[in-house]
């Protein structure tokens, strides 16, 4: 290590003093790793604030997602999930269907579950607070995990009340926190360039707020890798940053990779693996008050996802069980289905310990 701290330049041992000294690194720090730092010393710097979190610990969960509807009326560029009513391969669940599917999982202890799809107007507001009373009464100890800020703003769009409304309606009716997706780029003129028309950011933002100020907790992402430059990746981050420094209300940070299968940027390339591990240290670096970093493999793979443990990452999900498409429809992870004896000898093999953790990162006994 001594030898590692001989070879540092002036700006890279001002960072390494910084996580040292338990501080968060500058924008400028972080825009710096982004374009001029080897991944080696990522992976270092990275690696040792985790370890000063976490230790060896790595999280995850037994989970399922329920994606209740890929019909979307709002047909972002970026998106190679949504269709078109009529499409062939179109679907919208049934409640009977959405209750089997959790019962189906139930035996293997599963202790959340993860909503999410399309803004489809025959899966309202009503739709899901009957579900999800339902739930509540079938499977008590299941975490409701559900919906992005763009749900929200489409459910009061629809029914024509508050965004305080309906989140107070569907935490009345069972749900515990927000999902945390459709942050995208908090930047306004490259959301109309991936995402016409979808939630702007000051809405993803203070419906995020409103959220935490009723006491539900929300995760929050960053889709990147596409149109969108280094400054804004830092932007996005100092937003979530600011957000999180009035509400305490972020549980874990998601970096998303942007794949190019089935949609219509018109981006050929994603970026390679070097710039995902690099996004996960920056991430791990920079946003020091949202205490967990995902690194989630149904979009990167697991080994990849353990892979960004040691750039920062402390967390990959859960068992999943097959039951999300919105990556593999993205020419992701074909099948993503990890039980949990696979991820903990995952874990285990590249060194770590594996925890199993609730979904508000309560460690399970």
């Amino acid at each position: 290590m001594k030898n590692f701290i001989n070879h540092l330049n002036n700006i890279e041992t001002e960072i390494y003093e910084l996580i040292l000294n338990g501080q968060p690194i500058k924008a400028e720090h972080a825009l710096y790793l982004y374009e001029k730092s080897s991944p080696a010393v990522c992976m270092i710097f990275a690696s040792e604030k985790r370890k000063q979190l976490y230790g060896n610990k790595v999280f995850y969960n037994k989970n399922i997602h329920v994606e209740v509807t890929n019909i979307c009326t709002k047909k972002c560029k970026f998106c190679s999930f949504y269709r078109e009513e009529g499409d062939k391969d179109s679907w919208e669940l049934s409640e009977e269907e959405v209750l089997n599917s959790i019962n189906e999982k139930i035996g293997e202890g599963i202790t959340e579950v993860h909503f999410t799809g399309g803004l489809n107007p025959r899966r309202n507001l009503k739709f899901f607070t009957n579900l999800f009373r339902k739930i509540r009464t079938m499977f008590p100890n299941i975490h409701i995990k559900a919906f992005t800020a763009v749900e929200i703003e489409f459910f009061s769009q629809m029914e024509g009340i508050s965004y305080e409304k309906v989140l107070n309606e569907l935490k009345s009716s069972g749900m515990n926190s927000l999902a945390g997706g459709g942050a995208e780029i908090l930047n306004d003129e490259i959301r109309k360039k991936i995402c016409p028309g979808k939630t702007s950011s000051e809405k993803w933002l203070e419906i995020h707020q409103t959220a935490h100020n009723l006491g539900i907790k929300s995760n929050c992402t960053m889709l990147y890798g596409h149109v969108e430059t280094y400054a804004d990746r830092i932007n996005h981050m100092q937003k979530l940053i600011d957000l999180q420094s009035k509400t305490g209300g972020f549980n874990c940070f998601i970096p998303l990779k942007y794949k190019i299968y089935g949609n219509n940027i018109g981006i050929n390339n994603e970026v390679s693996l070097f710039e995902e591990l690099k996004n996960y240290a920056v991430s791990r670096l920079f946003i020091q008050n949202i205490l967990h970093l995902k690194a989630y493999w149904p979009m990167s793979g697991i080994d990849n996802a353990i892979l960004a443990v040691n750039f920062g990452a402390d967390d990959i999900d859960g068992t999943i069980f097959e039951s999300t498409k919105i990556y593999s429809m993205a020419g992701a992870v074909s099948k993503p289905v990890m039980t949990e004896s696979q991820i903990r000898e995952k874990i285990l093999s590249a060194g770590f310990e594996p925890i199993e953790r609730d979904s508000e990162y309560n460690i399970k006994n």
